[in-house]
């Protein structure tokens, strides 16, 4: 298998995480742990565990002229990006959340045109445009009943703050991605973001009653912390390594079919027509965008 197709494996599982962390984590906000609580753990957790991780690897020193875009990167995908998507779950729903993710190729793009000179084809524009376009279907449908959800208006806004937040961040730390290892970024990404949350986040950790969660509980916050966290960061940045911004981002069209899928498997959600029919154009979405441009020149006739 060559480094393409594991980056876009990687790409794949990461948005598979993401998808099913839609409902794994809004069953704990916010009567368990509080959005912004969650925050600390997740970043506190990440934090110990890309530390521990660099231990046993090869030391690697960030170059001083990288750190105010370390900086920039962390306060965009570890700060702004996570408070803002754990406030809108809480607020919100799973289905809606995983919608509003679609928007990120869409951002990543312009942004990627704009700062990385990545061209924009015919292909891949018609990839992100059926992409969005199943989106919408799903955001004008599936926003009509709302469950377990006290303002999903101001939910949803939390969510585009995220999706632009996340794809600048995706945009900034690609020229990191290139230049040192992902372990050596994810640490002080970490413990940088931890820092900037800690005096928003510290109030709802301290209400946390550790010794009345259930295991229900513990296990979706131990999936956030080793499986949202840990394991995608690895996976999204591996990608970044070998593919496009704007491809990594795309993978996010996957979201939603995934995250409704499973809210469909727990009970939280029901699946027909209208949601699979965009479902489908979503994932066409993706395959013309991801897709390795071919090069080949065709042979003229003698």
């Amino acid at each position: 298998m060559n480094t393409r197709s594991l980056a876009l494996l990687a790409a794949a599982g990461a948005t598979t995480i993401y998808g099913l962390n839609h409902t794994v984590a809004k069953v704990v906000m916010p009567d368990h742990v509080g959005s912004f609580g969650f925050i600390f753990i997740r970043t506190a957790g990440a934090t110990i565990l890309f530390w521990l991780l660099s231990l046993v690897l090869p030391r690697e020193k960030i170059e001083v002229k990288d750190y105010l875009r370390l900086f920039l990167a962390a306060l965009m995908g570890m700060c702004i990006n996570m408070l803002s998507f754990f406030k809108g779950l809480e607020l919100s729903t799973p289905v809606n959340s995983g919608i509003f993710a679609t928007t990120n190729p869409i951002i990543i793009l312009l942004l990627s045109y704009l700062f990385l000179s990545e061209k924009i084809g015919t292909r891949k524009f018609l990839g992100i445009s059926l992409g969005f376009t199943g989106a919408i279907m799903l955001v004008l449908y599936g926003s009509v009943n709302s469950t377990n959800a006290p303002n999903v208006f101001l939910g949803n806004i939390f969510f585009m703050i995220n999706s632009i937040f996340f794809s600048a961040f995706i945009v900034v730390i690609k020229p990191l991605s290139e230049k040192y290892s992902t372990v050596s970024l994810m640490k002080w990404l970490f413990l940088i973001g931890f820092t900037l949350t800690f005096p928003i986040t510290l109030e709802e950790f301290s209400e946390v009653k550790w010794n009345k969660l259930p295991f229900d509980i513990i296990w979706r916050i131990a999936f956030v912390v080793f499986g949202t966290t840990f394991s995608t960061y690895l996976l999204n940045l591996y990608a970044l390594r070998n593919l496009q911004a704007s491809t990594v981002g795309a993978f996010a069209y996957a979201q939603p079919i995934i995250a409704i899928s499973y809210a469909v498997y727990t009970g939280n959600d029901q699946l027909d027509e209208v949601k699979a029919i965009a479902c489908l154009i979503i994932m066409f979405g993706v395959y013309l965008v991801s897709k390795k441009p071919n090069f080949k020149k065709k042979k003229r006739a003698t």
